[in-house]
């Protein structure tokens, strides 16, 4: 039986998971030779480029995991400055997987087209300017600190962190001359995104999962679960990864009601409240209520655009998901109004009125300064058990 069109878009964003671990070693092995990295790319990477109006304020794409957001992309392509006839670089970075992001965001559809704005499953990046989509896939340490890698990750006018393992990342991109230079892009404003573990990297606590993932049961059951890896590890204000200022108090998480992850979200966030006359987490390095802790969760096909707006303008956030999406493509804003009043190694969460904001539309406008622009619900954890429904 054949394909429908959106089925196929389906699966070509499927293909750009990471998941493919045969595909993922065919594409090192051919192309990276004695290098420690594997580079590819369409388009000419060499091309001039003459962007008017660089971007003057940050912009961060949050995917949830699953299928690509093909408009999330267009927009990180538009907030670069890029347009029509300027060039400009996109470059995607990850530690496994293949260049199929290349194609996916450079061409409008499957026949190579670059004129098109794009059809259901491809960006259409070439017609709205870009010069070349690259894909470096950097799995190792000595890949992160490679003169060449940092050379085009440094001269990008976007960057998107693929999915895969975010303790690859942690272990392997942190602290090195990667590291360094995307700090150095983001202090110049270029747009960053990332999805499912690319996502899990970008808030300014991570969780970065080195012991392998943890499930909201096992998180509730016990905070201090050992698969509960944090970062930075101790917990600090400081010392985080990419931590960009715009996602200041957040931990973020994917796949969130396809995989129900909404417990161990609260349990992250609780992890983050500082201990105060007996409440709040051991470890913890901040306040709860409405400046403290904060958790952004996200379904899959769905992205958060987060823009600054200027200083002192808020930081705003709007999310969108593709056209024949069939998920209910929701961003959840959680944080605990109070600290937790049991948050102990071997026993299970209470942690009360914690307030979510469900945003799952693409007309609403979230303030991620104030938290606000969405009506909140709240949920109790009590011995390790939501109360309610938190979906």
């Amino acid at each position: 039986m054949p394909f429908t069109p959106s089925a196929l878009a389906y699966l070509r964003r499927l293909t750009r998971l990471g998941l493919g671990l045969a595909l993922a070693t065919a594409l090192t092995t051919a192309h990276a030779g004695k290098k420690p990295y594997s580079y590819d790319y369409v388009g000419n990477p060499q091309a001039a480029v003459s962007i008017a109006t660089p971007p003057g304020t940050p912009s961060f794409v949050l995917m949830g995991g699953g299928p690509d957001v093909d408009e999330a992309f267009r927009w990180m392509i538009t907030r670069a400055g890029i347009r029509p006839g300027t060039g400009g670089r996109f470059v995607i970075i990850r530690a496994t997987g293949t260049d199929a992001y290349n194609p996916y965001i450079y061409y409008s559809d499957a026949t190579n087209n670059t004129n098109g704005t794009g059809a259901d499953g491809w960006v259409g990046g070439a017609a709205l300017g870009l010069s070349s989509v690259e894909t470096l896939v950097i799995p190792s340490t000595a890949a992160a600190n490679d003169a060449f890698v940092n050379q085009v990750v440094g001269q990008a006018h976007a960057v998107f962190i693929a999915g895969g393992d975010q303790a690859d990342y942690i272990k392997n991109w942190k602290g090195t001359e990667l590291d360094r230079t995307l700090q150095a892009l983001m202090a110049r404003q270029v747009p960053i995104g990332g999805t499912s573990a690319g996502l899990a990297v970008l808030g300014q606590f991570d969780y970065a999962a080195l012991r392998g993932t943890v499930t909201s049961t096992q998180a509730l059951s016990d905070p201090y679960n050992k698969y509960i890896t944090l970062d930075p590890a101790p917990l600090s204000l400081t010392g985080g990864f990419i931590a960009p200022p715009a996602l200041a108090n957040t931990i973020t998480d994917s796949h969130l009601d396809s995989r129900d992850r909404m417990g161990r979200l609260i349990t992250f966030v609780a992890r983050l409240v500082m201990p105060n006359g007996g409440t709040g987490c051991p470890g913890g390095v901040l306040p709860a209520g409405s400046y403290g802790a904060r958790g952004i969760g996200l379904s899959v096909e769905t992205a958060l655009l987060v823009q600054g707006n200027g200083a002192h303008q808020p930081v705003t956030a709007r999310r969108v998901t593709n056209v024949s999406t069939t998920t209910p493509s929701a961003v959840y804003f959680v944080r605990p109004l109070t600290p937790p009043t049991q948050c102990a190694s071997g026993h299970p969460l209470t942690s009360t009125a914690v307030e979510i904001r469900r945003l799952d539309n693409s007309q609403t406008e979230f303030n991620l300064s104030d938290w606000s622009g969405i009506p909140p619900y709240y949920v109790d954890a009590i011995s390790g058990s939501l109360t309610s429904n938190p979906y």
